[in-house]
């Protein structure tokens, strides 16, 4: 009998133990929930994100919200459960397809892009392989960077077919496989190649091979006249407010950047590539092996600095950018950590939120991040003028050179936002400051010359206009000046 007591202690105090090592556990989780809802909510309120949050430590949900507005007209916000659009997310989904059609003998990753599309250019879809498309290695031009994309084809309602032949079939820029250069149009050809092979829809096929699967219920491929439920509208932040995403007709997107899904779906999504139910271990080592560029199919591998420290955690990532949306994926995959951030104000900066989000996740020193001086200066330049925005820069600057973010591209993105606003004079100012800050950069040179340009086209189609008043060239390119900014 006493040995018997004796083992019903020991059970109790190993019972004891267990539960307070648990309970520490959540005390701890709560904590850095607890943080990681103080910096979140404090960005909020600096305007620098508008959107839906999700963390989860070592494979478990410690924090996920919602932040301002999915749709500010009507003042619906966001939640976790929020639909986005989340741009080139997307291209590590069409990655995946890849892999299981690579195990199943139907595509060759060394295969020619003219294997799968045999109408395809031959002097150049024969130096192509499906290998070079995966890692932005290809040297086809990629079509989102052709002149007049996004002022103009973005809305067109194109056949694939003719988006293949027209906007997917330049001239090499140079040897595939010599060079990265991050390409839009090599997944929009994956994804026509994953039809090719398949003899089904490129949405079929993601629905049948990891949304239902997955039980993603909440993901897809982004139609435009498809009604969605909870749906986020996007936005772009201006000096003066908010205002409208420009239209996007988003089967020009296809495999590129076309796709919608909550934080909560990437979070299965997430899960599921720690196992063999998409793919074998074989094909997830080749589809995480980076090459140039630390770029691999369709994911950035890279590592990630903890505080201040010497330390750092490798992080697998990838973010997503589409006309009012940009977006984020974060996977800690050494302790099964993952962030994933979607917002719906156009660009911000979501890779220093998941630093600072990672450095609670491993309880090092955090900083929130900084206050935009872009936004700043320019609220002030709208209330005031000029000469007092560029003083406060300087004032900022010297007494709180911590709290505000400096970077060159805050000064050039606004200079961008006041020729916008046909404030020419304003920008050119700003981009003046912003090579007085930076003399050694190219950009800001590159921004002022263009802010001269449009001053000095301004200046002399309204000489030209005085001085014949029915020179209906001087009205179009004027119009035309308006309407590009």
């Amino acid at each position: 009998m006493r040995i018997l007591h004796k083992s019903f202690y020991l059970k109790f105090l190993l019972v004891l133990f267990c539960y307070s090592i648990c309970f520490q556990n959540d005390i701890l989780a709560q904590d850095k929930a607890a943080k990681m809802d103080e910096v979140m909510k404090k960005i909020a309120e600096n305007r620098q994100f508008n959107g839906s949050v999700l963390v989860a430590e070592k494979g478990e949900i410690v924090y996920k919200n919602g932040f301002g507005y999915a749709n500010i007209d009507w003042k619906i916000p966001n939640n976790p459960d929020t639909k986005f659009r989340i741009g080139s997310i997307t291209k590590q989904f069409v990655a995946l397809q890849i892999m299981q059609l690579v195990e199943e003998g139907k595509i060759k990753l060394d295969g020619k892009l003219t294997d799968y599309l045999p109408e395809y250019r031959k002097d150049t879809g024969d130096k192509v392989t499906i290998h070079h498309l995966l890692t932005h290695t290809s040297g086809i031009p990629s079509y989102t960077g052709l002149p007049g994309f996004w002022s103009d084809s973005t809305r067109n309602p194109y056949e694939i077919d003719y988006m293949v032949k027209h906007f997917h079939s330049g001239d090499l820029e140079f040897e595939p496989g010599s060079e990265y250069r991050y390409n839009n149009t090599g997944y929009f050809l994956l994804a026509v190649i994953i039809e090719k092979v398949t003899g089904k829809s490129y949405e079929k096929n993601l629905q049948d091979r990891i949304l239902i699967p997955l039980d993603m219920k909440n993901s897809g491929v982004d139609r435009n006249a498809e009604i969605l439920e909870n749906k986020a509208s996007g936005y772009y932040k201006e000096l003066t407010g908010y205002t409208n995403e420009p239209y996007f007709y988003m089967l020009n997107a296809m495999g590129a950047g076309d796709m919608y899904s909550t934080v909560e779906d990437l979070y299965l999504w997430d899960r599921a590539l720690y196992t063999d139910k998409l793919i074998s271990e074989k094909s997830k080592k080749i589809m995480f092996t980076p090459f140039l560029n630390k770029y691999a199919y369709g994911w950035g591998v890279s590592n990630v600095s903890l505080g201040e420290s010497s330390d750092s955690v490798q992080v697998v990532t990838h973010s997503g950018g589409i006309n009012g949306f940009n977006t984020r994926i974060f996977r800690l995959i050494e302790d099964g950590h993952l962030i994933v951030l979607f917002n719906n104000t156009g660009s911000t900066n979501l890779s220093e939120m998941c630093n600072t989000i990672t450095n609670i996740l491993y309880d090092r020193p955090f900083k929130i991040p900084k206050i935009s001086i872009a936004e700043t200066i320019g609220k002030t330049i709208l209330a005031s003028d000029i000469e007092a925005a560029v003083k406060q820069y300087h004032e900022l600057k010297t007494g709180q050179p911590d709290a505000y973010n400096f970077e060159e591209s805050e000064l050039n993105n606004l200079g961008y936002q006041l020729l916008g606003e046909n404030k020419i004079q304003e920008a050119i100012e700003i981009f003046k400051l912003n090579i007085e800050q930076y003399p050694d950069a190219f950009n800001p040179y590159d921004s002022l010359g263009e802010g001269y340009m449009i001053e000095l086209a301004i200046k002399n189609y309204a000489k030209s206009l005085e001085l014949n008043p029915k020179n209906t060239n001087a009205i179009i390119m004027l119009a035309r000046i308006n309407k590009s900014n």
